[in-house]
């Protein structure tokens, strides 16, 4: 592994460890994301505490960390497997971003940005397999942990490269892992729903 690609990957999980949502809470409302509602810096949070309007551009932002860097990253280095590399990195940034303690978000947004470049012939899928447990169970969070489940079977289906594959595997596994607390939720009947 070059120099430069280690060096890209540091950049990569700095670039993912930007707290989109936080960032945005405190210039147009002042308020720090952290001190509210479930206290988590991704746009679901944000929707809830701060409207749709904030929502929306938070899951951009997050989305958008996720995207440029594999993109940039995969125009320089032209490899497969390290642009892999350097999604899984943007994602560990939003996750555990050296920012703020390594206490990120839940990494939702920002695997759709990854996946926006690495496979976005699947997001469709993976789109209406969100909204559509989301429409029938009211629970954002069932929607996101039904579409990181699938993500690996999806691609699998539709033969992509195992470079791919086990990105996918890999940022399903740590976003099952950030939403520990909520499938204890599922399970007792106590998660929040959407209306």
């Amino acid at each position: 592994m070059t120099v430069s690609i280690v060096l890209f990957i540091v950049a990569s999980y700095l670039a993912g460890s930007i707290p989109t949502g936080l960032i945005l809470a405190k210039f147009f409302h002042k308020q720090d994301i952290r001190q509210a509602g479930s206290g988590n810096i991704g746009a679901t949070n944000v929707t809830r505490v701060l409207g749709k309007k904030l929502g929306i551009i938070t899951f951009a932002g997050d989305v958008l960390k996720g995207f440029l860097p594999v993109c940039v990253g995969a125009w320089i280095f032209s490899s497969m497997w390290a642009t892999a590399v350097f999604g899984f990195a943007t994602f560990l940034g939003h996750l555990f971003p050296v920012y703020l303690g390594f206490r990120g978000g839940k990494g939702v947004a920002t695997a759709f940005g990854v996946l926006l470049y690495v496979a976005p012939l699947i997001l469709p899928i993976e789109i209406i397999l969100f909204a559509a447990v989301v429409a029938l169970w009211r629970c954002v969070s069932l929607g996101s942990l039904t579409a990181a489940a699938s993500m690996p079977v999806v691609l699998l289906i539709f033969s992509f490269p195992s470079s791919t594959v086990l990105l996918s595997i890999a940022m399903a596994f740590l976003i099952f892992f950030k939403h520990t607390s909520n499938i204890k939720r599922l399970l007792n009947g106590t998660e929040n729903r959407i209306y």
